[in-house]
């Protein structure tokens, strides 16, 4: 991946102005999109396949009356009179509500058909006023217009207040304090680079992909329901990363040009390394909130692949659009020599302390590992006891979905909750609906009467409200008012009490398919739902987590430390949500509406982005690590040089993440206020307590154990190179061949096969482009062997391969896809048949074994045999490189004897293969060359003649 990314770095940079033009493109074009799109968000959380939503269809279909959104009217007569004696005024209000486009229905609370309109103390009315539809599907004038028409005449002592869910957000909400967090972030990136311009950058392509990713958001909505939560929430999470990832990038590009490196080559190189480090944690965070399909809730899943389409589109920018940007300042930020700022890149780049006079000048990060890695044992404890203390609130985090009671003190639909709160009581916000359908029954009206009564009798009913037939009289609807309010667990508890005398009930009155519905009940079902999707989506989490990071670092210890501490990170970020929003604490200072449960999908998102950027800090701190062990270093100093390298540039990320989660939290909607919160002490807490306090320690205690992987599970795992081994390969290679010119293959002591067990002799060979090599030996599986590891089939054991500039393993998959491989030749196939109607475009590599091997059942023809060697070298010829596997040559040297770069293959026990006919044999020992057959042997085991 590394050498891919390195191409990309340059190829960016070289091409910055089409780069930046396809990204300003691309900003314009989906904001139009957007704009011409017209699409809308909506709030309707709900669930397919819920009771509560099965009864939401049922009323759309067979009670349109009551099936759209709906507001509330609260008249409130002054203290003394009765609100009857106002009956005037709140039927002329009433009128005014009732000509508004899309109102079908408004209730007189004078007409007695509905008992719980007027409150006990006489002095208010409740009208409900029922729309045609949806909220999603609301005009935006239709609001407007009802607060229009719910205004008394000058001088009326009556109050009137509207609200219900037609005051649901359904809109982005971004306030001025999310700009503080931005301007935060500007000067912890200023006082990092130590530099306004470089401080810059990292902002501008965040904007820039946030931008684009919230046009796409928005376009989208209108081909598919998104959530008014969605796009803020990509919002917080796109800017967050976006940010982070460039600042990862332009900090490895800096320490480069500090120490004098080639503008180009260092964006090539900032790409390919700490690019590598973006990708995979792009990727995790991605997946992660990919994953939340887990939970199988369409509301939710658009969530996730928003925010992962704001992280996707911030990786896009950091490796492209800032490479191009990079390009375009140039040498404009390298440091200058002597400042502190090139003195800080050039710790970062090289992990060593700056010293002046002899005196080792030591950094806090410097100072920090040391203290941690002292005694780790200690720093462990202290730290788990901590971070365990911090989760204690979890155990009493609730979970619901949000009401009118949440939104801030001071808005119109939060009067109007709580004047019904006081009124009429808590539940009275949020009643229930039972449906029954009572097609069978001969008496409707009796029977919706006695279901009231059963109802009215249950524990925790304030009372029955509307309890009466459709128009066709085949469906009944009960309104149940719970004495509690909609998040609290005793309505809950109403629901299923009602749902278990399902059958009773059906039974008593004869009817059937009896349902408790009403947005209060899908608020419960999406509860429920949610708290039964969460243990299945940990074990996703935690399991990929294990995954990803055994591949990345190769190790087992790591990934089991990892993940253990992102763990003690999310149970800590619980614990402060529930500190604040459930026991109450610093309530008033974050501008919390109201203490009490939280939304309930806050667990399942904390986890999954909270995942992704554990990741982030884990990958930029570790592989630092690592790179030093792997390098020399023990286990201990490998630790200690890693964080002095990767310290500066993290805390910075963290700051700057936890800046933008925080800024979210004082005018946020209660949707997004936990979130906000919970994802700012997480990232605290994971960044600063648990991988630059907890994983030192641990890595410093465990010593060469941290780094140890079975070889069995080494050899079958897939490598991610995120640490840029391969990018360190691949520029080896550019400077053999700058020094040797042009090679097709190049083959340097490769193994195939267990090193203990090989499968031939380890060999090596030079091919230039357009030549003929021939490998020959009589072991069929040895030779298929090399011809396979060769065409990007078979992954070496040890040694240097390069096949057409791609190293091998690190690049196998391009040689896959691009190298023809033919493992047989059958009789009377022409070569391009053979190879397939691309064969002509392919990269210059064509690789046949069996070449002198006739058709089974068919004795060998000569003239055939002729006829293969002159395609293979006729193709050379015309530019391609042949690899020809085949156990006799001779019939070759016979025929092109000139053009033939022989390879003869010795056995894996250590003894050469007698010499081919006409070919050299090699000197040496097992160790073998591709040689010239009409060239004199060569002179030791690392000689290649052409």
């Amino acid at each position: 991946m590394s050498s891919q990314l390195y191409r990309l770095g340059r190829t960016m940079a070289r091409r910055r102005g089409v780069v930046l033009l396809v990204w300003l493109v691309l900003l314009v074009g989906t904001g139009l999109a957007a704009v011409a799109t017209g699409g809308q968000l909506e709030d309707n959380l709900t669930i397919p396949g819920t009771e509560a939503q099965d009864g939401l269809d049922v009323l759309g279909q067979r009670f349109p009356q009551i099936s759209g959104t709906s507001g509330q009217l609260v008249f409130v007569a002054p203290q003394g009179d009765s609100i009857a004696d106002h009956a005037a005024e709140v039927t002329a209000v009433l009128d005014e509500v009732a000509d508004v486009d899309d109102v079908v229905a408004v209730a007189d609370p004078f007409d007695g058909t509905n008992p719980l309109a007027l409150s006990d103390d006489g002095r208010h009315a409740i009208a409900t006023v029922q729309l045609g539809s949806h909220l999603g599907d609301l005009a935006p004038q239709t609001v407007p217009a009802l607060e229009a028409a719910a205004t008394l005449p000058e001088g009326s002592s009556l109050e009137v207040h509207l609200g219900g869910s037609v005051f649901t957000q359904t809109s982005v909400h971004v306030s001025a304090t999310e700009g503080l967090g931005v301007l935060v972030a500007l000067v912890v990136l200023a006082i990092t680079f130590g530099s306004l311009l470089a401080a810059g950058l990292p902002l501008l392509t965040a904007v820039l992909g946030i931008g684009a990713a919230l046009a796409a958001v928005l376009a989208i909505a209108a081909f598919t329901p998104v959530s008014s939560t969605a796009p803020t929430l990509a919002l917080m999470i796109g800017l967050a990363v976006g940010i982070d990832y460039a600042l990862f990038v332009l900090s490895r590009h800096r320490s480069q040009l500090a120490t004098g490196m080639d503008v180009h080559e260092s964006i090539a190189r900032s790409v390919a390394t700490a690019g590598s480090a973006v990708v995979f944690a792009g990727a995790t965070v991605v997946i992660a909130l990919c994953g939340l399909f887990v939970a199988g809730i369409p509301f939710l899943t658009v969530m996730g692949l928003t925010a992962a389409l704001a992280v996707a589109v911030a990786v896009a920018v950091a490796l492209t659009a800032l490479p191009a940007l990079l390009a375009v300042v140039g040498e404009r930020l390298r440091p200058r020599a002597g400042s502190r700022a090139a003195a800080r890149a050039m710790t970062e780049q090289s992990g060593v302390e700056p010293s002046e006079d002899g005196r080792v000048h030591h950094t806090l990060g410097a100072r920090w590992v040391v203290l941690v890695t002292r005694l780790p044992v200690l720093t462990v404890v202290l730290v788990v006891a901590g971070l365990l203390a911090m989760a204690v609130p979890a155990k009493d985090l609730a979970l619901g979905l949000p009401d009118n009671g949440t939104a801030h003190e001071g808005s119109p639909q939060r009067e109007t909750y709580d004047l019904v709160a006081d009124a009429y009581g808590e539940g009275f916000n949020t009643p229930l609906l039972v449906t029954v359908d009572i097609i069978r029954t001969t008496d409707p009206l009796g029977v919706m009467a006695g279901l009231a009564d059963d109802l009215r009798a249950l524990d925790g009913v304030a009372a029955v409200g509307l309890s009466t037939p459709n128009a066709t009289a085949d469906l009944g609807i009960v309104q149940v008012v719970p004495e509690t309010g909609q998040s609290d667990p005793a309505t809950a508890d109403l629901v299923a009490e009602i749902r278990d005398q399902r059958a009773t009930l059906e039974e008593r009155y004869g009817v059937t398919d009896l349902k408790v519905t009403g947005q209060t009940a899908v608020t419960i079902d999406v509860s429920e739902r949610l708290a039964d999707a969460l243990l299945p989506f940990g074990v996703f989490v935690v399991g990929l987590s294990l995954i990803l990071l055994t591949l990345v670092f190769r190790s087992i210890a790591v990934p089991l430390k990892a993940t253990v501490g992102y763990l003690f990170s999310v149970l800590a970020a619980f614990g402060a949500v529930a500190a604040v929003f459930e026991w109450g604490w610093f309530a008033d200072v974050l501008n919390v509406a109201k203490v009490g449960p939280v939304i309930s999908f806050l667990p399942i998102i904390l986890m999954g982005v909270l995942f992704g950027l554990a990741m982030d800090y884990e990958v930029f701190l570790v592989s630092r690590m690592r790179e030093a062990y792997v390098h020399g270093a023990d286990a201990r100093r490998a630790v200690r040089t890693g964080f002095r390298a990767s310290a500066r540039v993290v805390t910075a990320a963290a700051v700057i993440m936890i800046s933008v989660f925080a800024a979210f939290i004082p005018a946020a909607e209660a949707t997004v206020k936990p979130i906000a919160l919970g994802l700012a002490v997480g990232v605290f807490v994971d960044a600063f307590l648990v991988r630059m306090t907890l994983v030192p320690a641990v890595l410093a205690l465990l010593g060469d154990r941290a780094w140890a992987l079975p070889r069995w599970l080494d050899r079958r795992l897939p490598s991610l190179d995120v640490e840029g081994a391969a990018l360190e390969h691949h520029l080896a290679h550019e400077a053999w061949v700058a020094e040797h010119g042009p090679v097709a293959v190049r083959a340097q002591d490769v193994l195939l096969g267990e090193d203990h067990e090989p499968l031939a002799a380890p060999f090596s060979a030079t091919v230039p482009p357009g030549r003929v090599l021939v490998v020959t030996s009589a072991d069929r599986v040895a030779r298929r062997a090399l011809l396979s590891a060769v065409a990007g089939r078979l992954r070496p054991s040890g040694g240097t391969l390069v096949v057409l500039d791609r190293v091998v393993p690190d690049e196998s998959s391009w040689l896959r896809s691009n190298v023809d491989f033919v493992t047989r030749w059958p009789s009377g196939v022409a070569l391009p048949a053979l190879l397939g109607p691309g064969w002509g475009k392919g990269p210059g590599l064509v690789v046949v074994d069996d070449v002198d091997q006739p058709v089974p059942g068919r004795p060998a023809d000569p003239a055939e045999a002729a006829a293969r060697w002159q395609a293979l070298v006729e193709l050379a010829s015309d530019g391609r490189t042949v690899v020809a596997g085949c156990a006799d040559p001779s019939a070759a040297y016979a025929i092109v004897p000139d053009d033939l770069l022989t390879l003869p293959l010795a056995s894996g026990s250590g003894a050469p293969e007698a010499a081919p006919s006409r070919a050299a044999a090699p000197t040496g020992g097992p160790t073998t060359s591709a040689v010239d057959p009409s060239a004199p042997a060569p002179t030791s085991t690392q000689e290649v003649a052409r």
